[in-house]
């Protein structure tokens, strides 16, 4: 048997054909010894590597986060200076300064999250900015009125007409039934003709309303402008010159002809109703409306031509002169009495025709023989005292407001009295005038018109006729050939009616502003007017009256007024 060798491994040799033994040799045991030294030693000297390691990474660690906040108190000293929308489009880039890396990671992953919240985030700071403004901005816009309403979109409502309470305000059988608007219109034209004019109570409340929407008109002058199209420049309310709408009406006393010539035709100062006066001692009242014109009344005064009649200030009388007597009439409309005036103490005249009636409703004028002026009153009938002039009295007239008398003489004079004192201020020489005939002052005290026979009126300011003594006249119409008896100013001064009694249709009309005659009044070659005695407009220039010869009163509706 072989001997082992101290050392070595034993165990069975085995021997394989064509193979060495597996037995290791001697340079791979001394490898394999080498091998295992080095591990243990590497074994052995990595937890000292592991402690310092750490050690370093924590300095590291201190230094970086040392760095990162000075660098996150720099980025936050410069936050604070920009404005709000560069620091929430900063966040919303790169994020806020304070996230960590988890915070960052969501924010890459969802983009479209973080995007609502920043907006949700503005909108939230600019909500509180801007929610005084918007509340303004709402309280206006509910203010305007709407740019457009369809009419459709408004139910009308229908009212029965066949009702036995409505049956007596449909105008035919077509009108069993109308809408509400059109049964309140039709209340309103039953109430204004059944009082004559709309109550001064329902006027205060449309000049309250007017006054207000004029008010709201001109908050909102800039966007009514700018909601029209087409041109800008619209008409004008001014009366235009040269053609003067209007049309022809039925006779104002169609119902009530008379057979003799009209003295008197006069609109009342306040109701729908004109008077009528004349030789046939009748004096008569009738509604106007323009198609039927029906009378209201009528009194005859026996054994009394009337030579004129007017009503009131207050239109609750009417006081009437004869051709020749010294008497005169006070008809008394609330309480339908006739009282007789025989003789008012003090006035020494034998005969009363022409008179006047103040503006105020406080005096009565009586134009006297030998140059004299009687003042009374209205309320007592009293004599208050007397002035004269040097000639004979052609023509006098109050100033609107009462206080100033002008009075025409018929050696072409003009006296300007003072009603208070009595007393002449001014005296002046109507220029051109042989002899005076008439004269009236403007509603509005601007213009004075003299009249003179041989048919030329004189328009002169009310200023210069006050100061000078030599005024010079604005225009001299010369539109008449005969002597101008009749002048009258519409109320709102725009036009001036004059007219004369001695020749067949000599009655014109002029345009104020212009001082020129309107083209087409009269009508050429149709006799309508014949000899003009009396004329008059309503008291908003609706329309225009002349009383003729022939016993009737012409009525024409001026179209450019609205109203009566």
């Amino acid at each position: 048997m072989p001997s082992r060798l101290p050392g070595h491994a034993t165990g069975p040799l085995v021997f394989a054909s064509g193979q060495e033994s597996g037995r290791p040799r001697r340079g791979e045991s001394m490898e394999a010894k080498s091998r295992g030294r080095r591990e243990a030693s590497l074994k052995r000297k990595r937890p000292r590597a592991g402690k310092g390691r750490r050690r370093a990474g924590e300095e590291e660690g201190e230094a970086a986060a040392a760095t990162e906040g000075a660098r996150r108190a720099r980025h936050l000293a410069l936050l604070a200076e920009k404005p709000a929308a560069e620091r929430g489009l900063e966040e919303l880039v790169f994020g806020a300064v304070d996230e960590g890396g988890g915070d960052l990671l969501r924010r890459l992953q969802n983009p479209s999250a973080q995007i609502d919240d920043v907006v949700s985030d503005n909108i939230l700071e600019q909500e509180s900015d801007g929610s005084e403004a918007e509340s303004e901005v709402e309280e206006s816009c509910s203010s305007k009125k709407p740019a457009w309403v369809d009419e459709d979109d408004e139910a009308e409502e229908i009212i029965d007409m066949t009702h036995r309470y409505r049956k007596n305000m449909m105008k035919s059988d077509a009108e069993k039934k109308v809408t509400k608007e059109k049964l309140q219109k039709r209340l309103q034209e039953q109430f204004q003709s059944a009082m004559g004019a709309t109550p001064s109570w329902a006027q205060r409340r449309m000049r309250e309303k007017t006054t207000t929407k004029e008010d709201d008109s001109e908050d909102e002058s800039d966007d009514d402008l700018l909601r029209k199209t087409g041109n800008f420049v619209t008409v004008s309310d001014s009366l235009p010159r040269g053609i003067l709408q209007m049309k022809n009406c039925l006779h104002a006393n169609n119902e009530c002809l008379s057979d003799t010539k009209l003295t008197t035709v006069q609109f009342h100062p306040s109701a729908q109703v004109v008077m009528t006066a004349g030789i046939d001692r009748m004096l008569s009242l009738f509604q106007v409306d323009g198609v039927t014109n029906p009378k209201i009344q009528s009194i005859c005064l026996e054994g009394f031509p009337i030579y004129k009649a007017r009503f009131s200030m207050d239109g609750e009388q009417v006081i009437a002169t004869s051709v020749h007597n010294k008497l005169f009439y006070i008809y008394d409309m609330m309480g339908g009495k006739i009282i007789p005036v025989n003789h008012i103490r003090g006035l020494e005249e034998k005969i009363v025709r022409r008179f006047e009636v103040s503006p105020d409703g406080t005096f009565l004028l009586v134009s006297g023989s030998s140059g004299y002026l009687h003042l009374i009153t209205m309320k007592t009938k009293e004599f208050v005292g007397s002035m004269k002039i040097n000639g004979r009295i052609a023509a006098s007239s109050f100033t609107p407001d009462g206080s100033k008398i002008y009075t025409h003489s018929a050696e072409g004079e003009v006296f300007v009295w003072d009603v208070k004192s009595r007393r002449c201020i001014n005296r002046f020489t109507d220029e051109g005038c042989l002899r005076g005939t008439s004269i009236a002052i403007s509603r509005n005290s601007q213009y004075v018109a003299c009249g003179s026979s041989s048919g030329v009126v004189n328009v002169y300011t009310q200023d210069d006729c006050l100061r000078e003594t030599s005024p010079k006249p604005l225009k001299a119409l010369m539109n008449l050939v005969t002597s101008a008896t009749s002048l009258s100013f519409n109320p709102t001064t725009e036009i001036l009616a004059m007219a004369s009694n001695k020749l067949d249709e000599a009655v014109k009309l002029v345009h104020i502003p212009s001082l020129t005659v309107f083209s087409n009044f009269p009508v050429f070659r149709r006799k309508q007017i014949y000899l003009a005695s009396s004329m008059d407009f309503s008291p908003r220039s609706g329309y225009f009256s002349v009383a003729n010869n022939k016993g009737k009163a012409l009525l024409y509706r001026l179209k450019h007024y609205t109203d009566f």
